[in-house]
């Protein structure tokens, strides 16, 4: 989405696929191959992904899909490749149902369920709040993530005392912060983009609202910090970036794109850069640029990238950590992490 309402996350996205394929260029390529990168602009909208990606399948003649996108439109371009029989990976979109297209469709992130089971743990465990007030985007990414937290907040001794819901399109949120207000939570679990995290979170502080505010990868942008300002400090969030990594693949990850792109890193760059190199990856062990055999190789792939190590099951979904970070003097800084596979286990059919 280069333009529109997520342009921001589609420039991230792009310049991380940009930066996996000059340096696996620079490095010899694929057995000596270079790889080509072809990008459209779906704007985020589901009717745009339908024709980019009969274009890229007929006309490109790609060998492997990336969606560096969300949810509508990635589902949409799901079937599309699926039924054409050319591998796609999700970066970052959430909702379920993008990997149940069909066998040729993978995710290199969580999907929204997990990471809204891991947020309940991180509130109910971690920082030992029990009365929580839930706010929804009311979309794929808001719904998912509120389903998933709901699934598991009394595991983790968490009351749901209310939950308030709002549009993409709002920016303004006095109704929900005067409720939210004379409820008295102990923390806010409040999903949403940057965009629209920015001014809720900076609401909610002016009016006096001061328990810890939970969100998720959709806040995951320096963007997020300078539209909040002083209000960000102390946002907790999960995510699959850690920006004090020791590892040396998030480490070198971050350098190389902050050199590269001008601009700090965040998850949905990350995201697309893993996309890229699971990809190659696939391509350099299969030795083969046939579809079958790389969607057999997709499958297989157990590969250490920037935002953890990269499993699938089945159902094509990642098996991974989850990564939380809280705003610190105004930048991402590490948190905590949830690593717990049986509580983030993705369905597998």
């Amino acid at each position: 989405p280069l333009t529109g309402f997520a342009a921001s996350d589609g420039k991230s996205s792009s310049e991380g696929a940009k930066l996996a394929v000059e340096q696996i260029n620079s490095a010899g390529g694929v057995k000596g191959k270079m790889l080509e990168l072809v990008i459209y602009d779906d704007q985020a909208k589901p009717a745009q992904a339908i024709p980019i990606a009969n274009k890229l399948i007929g006309q490109d003649k790609v060998i492997i899909g990336i969606s560096g996108s969300y949810s509508g439109p990635t589902r949409s371009a799901a079937g599309v490749f699926q039924e054409a029989g050319i591998p796609y990976i999700s970066a970052y979109a959430i909702h379920p149902d993008i990997t149940r297209a069909g066998n040729y469709v993978f995710r290199t992130s969580f999907l929204g369920q997990v990471q809204g089971r891991g947020g309940a743990k991180l509130i109910g465990e971690l920082l030992g709040k029990r009365r929580v007030v839930i706010i929804t985007l009311q979309n794929d990414f808001g719904k998912s993530l509120a389903a998933g937290f709901k699934s598991k907040a009394a595991d983790f001794g968490i009351q749901i005392i209310n939950e308030y819901q709002y549009s993409i399109k709002d920016r303004q949120f006095g109704s929900i912060v005067a409720k939210v207000k004379a409820d008295k939570p102990d923390a806010i679990y409040a999903s949403g983009y940057y965009f629209t995290a920015g001014p809720l979170v900076s609401q909610l502080r002016a009016a006096g609202v001061s328990v810890p505010i939970i969100g998720q990868e959709g806040y995951d942008s320096q963007k997020f910090i300078e539209i909040a300002g002083g209000a960000a400090e102390g946002i907790i969030i999960t995510t699959s970036l850690d920006r004090d990594s020791n590892v040396a693949e998030t480490r070198d990850f971050i350098r190389a794109f902050e050199k590269r792109a001008g601009f700090k890193v965040d998850m949905v760059a990350a995201s697309a850069h893993t996309a890229v190199m699971v990809a190659a990856d696939a391509l350099k062990r299969s030795g083969s640029t046939d579809p079958k055999a790389l969607q057999k190789a997709i499958a297989a792939t157990n590969l250490k990238v920037s935002t953890g190590t990269i499993k699938f099951n089945r159902l094509g979904e990642v098996m991974k950590a989850v990564q939380n970070q809280v705003v610190k003097n105004g930048n991402w800084r590490h948190h905590s992490v949830i690593d717990d596979p049986v509580l983030l286990a993705p369905p597998d059919k």
